[in-house]
């Protein structure tokens, strides 16, 4: 099972709706007796310019952003593959903007 950190951002199996995208794991590691269940931010290129979407442009990647309105968690055993990270301040905006989404700002 992929060990996703924190910041990461990994290749997720959303379904056959969703297909695979980028996401950037907000969800901290867990134990051998908790669920593994990783939650994430993915990330779009059809950039809409709401106050939820961290605008993320990096090597690599397709000038996109990620959208806190589709935060959502899945089994660890749907991340594909470790794509890369985000800086500490582009982290900090997604947690920003989740906060936003969820009224907890």
């Amino acid at each position: 099972m992929p060990l996703a950190r924190r910041g990461e951002i990994w290749l997720i199996d959303l379904g056959f709706a969703a297909k695979t995208r980028p996401a950037v794991v907000l969800s901290v590691g867990f134990s051998d007796d908790e669920r593994a269940i990783v939650s994430f931010v993915p990330r779009t290129t059809s950039v809409r310019g709401t106050r939820y979407e961290v605008p993320h442009i990096a090597r690599g990647f397709e000038p996109g952003a990620f959208d806190a309105q589709g935060i959502s968690g899945l089994p660890s055993a749907k991340l594909i593959r470790k794509l890369g990270g985000v800086e500490p301040a582009v982290l900090a905006a997604v947690e920003d903007s989740v906060r936003r989404w969820l009224g907890l700002a």
